[in-house]
């Protein structure tokens, strides 16, 4: 059943419900207002699954069959085996999924925004960009002046957005360097073929 199972899980990656039937589907699990929103509903994507499960496709067969010729069962053979060379793949996803969840704010847009104690960075920027924006067209001068006596340097809304999006981008750029070696090696395993 590989064929209808691959089909019927693409087929939801293309056509979802829609936001409505997701916020609908978030409350009645009983998620609104908890931390469990940011985890619970982005635990496993299609596109993640698929990209997976083409890399342990791709995987040479002599491999599995000297295990399985050492007397390894299926379970150890994957723990082994299987697993130790999915970690380029498993780097690729991992960098997906925590750049996606870094950056995304509108599930506490959506879920969360009634609760201060759950809101995270990206929210909190996009707020502070938009009254930035907002009170850009007012006298930035009484609002961002950093000035004690009157004599100091103003703080325009474009320095605050280039602020905060530093600020933001620390984080996924501090984790970069140390998965490259694996991203790299996991886009472009699958490509050539032995």
């Amino acid at each position: 059943l590989r064929k209808s199972v691959t089909i019927f899980f693409v087929f939801t990656m293309y056509f979802s419900g829609g936001l409505i039937p997701s916020y609908l589907l978030i409350r009645n699990i009983g998620l609104i207002d908890s931390f469990w929103v940011y985890i619970v509903p982005g635990v496993i994507g299609v596109f993640n699954m698929i990209v997976i499960r083409s890399f342990i496709e791709g995987l040479p067969e002599g491999i599995l069959e000297s295990a399985r010729i050492d007397g390894a069962g299926e379970f150890t053979t994957f723990i082994r085996v299987v697993l130790p060379l999915t970690i380029p793949a498993m780097a690729t996803v991992s960098l997906f999924v925590a750049v996606g969840q870094w950056n995304s704010w509108f599930d506490v847009f959506l879920y969360n925004s009634s609760n201060i104690n759950l809101s995270t960075l990206q929210y909190e920027l996009m707020k502070i960009l938009q009254t930035s924006t907002t009170t850009a067209t007012s006298s930035t001068s009484d609002i961002y002046s950093a000035s004690q006596g009157g004599s100091g340097t103003m703080v325009t809304p474009t320095s605050i957005r280039a602020t905060m999006t530093i600020i933001a981008s620390v984080p996924i750029l501090m984790v970069y360097p140390f998965l490259q070696r694996y991203f790299v090696q996991g886009m472009t395993l699958g490509g050539i073929k032995g």
